[in-house]
């Protein structure tokens, strides 16, 4: 690994609207994640050249002496790397938009992680990560890969089948201790979860409260934040209050999509695609981002989505690489390892875990109640056989991962929309 004042970063899609937060949080947190050099790398030339402006406006803007460098060659950009972040979307906003429109089409729901969506994404995003991934490999085997691309946990079990030093990372845990400290009117800091499921698939069981960053011990506060701000909490996940109190647990808002899925299609077919209220943000960020006098994050940024995104970025990498000084304990996507024994080791869960230099063990979890145990069973199953779809191609692969997927389930609907997915993503799919 490098010294820590000339720690090398690449980010691989840095021609991504979202790369901006990322930088911010690197300006903001430079003491506890120090970076000499930060690569943005995108085969879009074009965009990449007013991301990277932006960039370091926002570095020197905040006094930040790292280099900021761009470049469309994938191997010089993670070449001497001490971590590369994966944040790409393979067909851009416009494969989003098919991923959700046509599952709706066959009364599914249509999401870019999730279901028959969500299956398309993978095909077409776990061959691209795992060339990436072998780039990085060829080129420096000891740096960390770190995905934030989606579906995080079919990625990156992906990325530790084939041997790499992956670890996945997801935004939906800082932003629940984000808005559980809000209510608490505490510090982040000082909110821990009991935080257990698959990546979009995940349960709050418990919060606790220390009485100092890092503190062993605590006070649980799950039960008073569900009588004190059990609206406001069920109304972020557009859930039923009275549901979310007898669940004892607060689930991911993607949890929604398998508790109220009827409702769900029948909303998403009214309001149209998130793909295209998200094409025009990015359109308006992008003359923002134009601007040689922007030299903060735009508000519009916030609408995109991936909030506390860099936050959780930074502390996962700077643990990794030894930055952060000792071990802390995050919540990313990793193997499972028999913390939940009714699931096969190689499996990748999202749970606490302690991370440092050495690397990442996932912490033991108490048993997991049937009501949620039984969903992660049967998501980890169709999680298998979409890798092995993605890995291997062929249209009985891809019939098996949505056949076994909960929302799918039933052979005619499963045969439809192998059909529709196959359709509309040849392009993407070399064996189609």
């Amino acid at each position: 690994m490098s010294a820590a004042s000339s720690l090398k970063l690449a980010v691989v899609g840095g021609g991504s609207t979202y790369t901006p937060e990322l930088v911010d949080g690197f300006a903001r947190l430079r003491d506890t994640l120090p970076i000499g050099e930060l690569v943005l790398v995108d085969p879009a030339a074009e965009r990449l050249e007013l991301i990277g402006g932006l960039a370091r406006r926002i570095f020197a803007k905040q006094g930040h002496a790292a280099t900021v460098t761009t470049t469309t060659d994938l191997a010089a950009g993670v070449a001497d790397a001490d971590a590369v972040l994966l944040q790409l979307r393979v067909g851009g906003q416009a494969a989003r938009d098919r991923d959700e429109t046509w599952p709706l089409e066959c009364g599914c729901v249509g999401q870019e992680t999730t279901g028959a969506g969500g299956l398309a994404k993978a095909l077409r995003t776990v061959p691209v990560v795992l060339d990436i991934a072998e780039q990085v490999r060829r080129t420096n085997p000891d740096a960390w890969i770190v995905d934030f691309t989606n579906p995080v946990g079919i990625v990156t079990r992906a990325l530790q089948t084939a041997g790499h030093k992956a670890v996945g990372l997801c935004n939906v845990a800082i932003g629940f201790q984000r808005k559980f400290a809000a209510h608490l009117g505490v510090a982040p800091e000082l909110v821990r979860l009991d935080h257990v499921g698959l990546n979009h698939l995940t349960w709050e069981r418990g919060v606790t409260l220390l009485d100092a960053p890092g503190a062993a011990g605590g006070r649980e506060v799950l039960p008073e934040l569900l009588h004190g701000f059990g609206k406001e909490i069920a109304d972020d996940l557009h859930l039923p209050q009275d549901f979310v109190r007898r669940l004892g647990a607060v689930p991911s808002y993607y949890l929604r999509y398998f508790y109220q899925h009827d409702a769900v299609v029948e909303e998403l077919k009214e309001q149209g695609s998130r793909a295209a209220q998200v094409a025009e943000i990015e359109r308006q960020l992008l003359e923002l981002y134009a601007d040689p006098t922007l030299d903060t994050k735009p508000d519009l940024l916030g609408k995109r989505g991936g909030a506390f995104y860099s936050e959780a970025a930074v502390q996962l990498i700077a643990a990794l690489l030894g930055t952060a000084g000792g071990t802390s304990v995050q919540v990313v996507n990793t193997r499972n390892d028999g913390v939940l024994p009714f699931l096969p080791d190689d499996a990748v869960i999202e749970v606490p875990a302690a991370v440092d230099a050495s690397g990442v063990r996932p912490l033991p979890q108490r048993p997991l109640e049937p009501l949620f145990a039984g969903l992660v069973c049967a998501v980890t199953a169709y999680e298998h056989l979409a890798l092995d779809a993605a890995l291997h191609g062929g249209r009985d692969r891809v019939f098996d991962a949505l056949l076994a997927h909960p929302l799918v389930g039933q052979l005619e609907l499963a045969d439809r929309l192998t059909d529709r997915l196959l359709a509309h993503n040849r392009d993407h799919l070399a064996w189609a």
